[in-house]
């Protein structure tokens, strides 16, 4: 027997079947045992609960008694929560706490254009030392557009003699 044809049986059980399936089902139980002893199941079931069942009497009638939830239901979703005030503290940092990130965003750009500002219009002159030929060094100066090589080997290395060559 297939879960169809016992949800069959259950609503025939419970009378919910149009009377054409319920000769069918009829049927079915007198020839399946299968059918049959479900059937009984259900019977026995629906005896062993009819004697526990409480019986709830209302003091009103049924209509009345759901209205009263639905209206208390209702009352319920339009009531508003009240929120409490925030404290002066909680006033306070509602307001300090942009500022200060404000502030920091403002320092932190300050120090940001100081700092690479300077090096891009290169306004101190530069001292370039080599290390492929520790005797010579480079001065360059860009206010001025002007580049100092200084050599510092013995005079005999040096065609002028004096250990400097300016480079303009």
């Amino acid at each position: 027997m297939n879960q169809e044809q016992q949800l069959k049986l259950q609503a025939f059980f419970d009378g919910e079947l149009p009377e054409t399936e319920a000769r069918e089902v009829v049927s079915s139980i007198a020839g399946d045992p299968e059918a049959a002893a479900l059937h009984s199941e259900f019977k026995n079931t629906r005896q062993a609960l009819s004697g526990h069942e409480s019986g709830i009497r209302l003091p009103e009638s049924r209509e009345f008694y759901w209205s009263k939830i639905e209206r208390e239901i209702n009352r319920l979703e339009r009531q508003e929560t009240v929120r409490p005030a925030p404290s002066p503290l909680a006033r306070l940092l509602r307001f300090v706490i942009p500022a200060g990130a404000f502030a920091a965003v403002v320092i932190a750009g300050l120090f940001a254009v100081k700092n690479f500002g300077s090096s891009a219009n290169a306004a101190t002159p530069a001292l370039v030392t080599t290390l492929a030929d520790p005797g010579a060094f480079t001065y360059r100066d860009e206010r001025e557009g002007m580049t100092l090589v200084w050599l510092s080997y013995g005079e005999n290395r040096l065609a002028n003699g004096n250990g400097t060559a300016t480079i303009q």
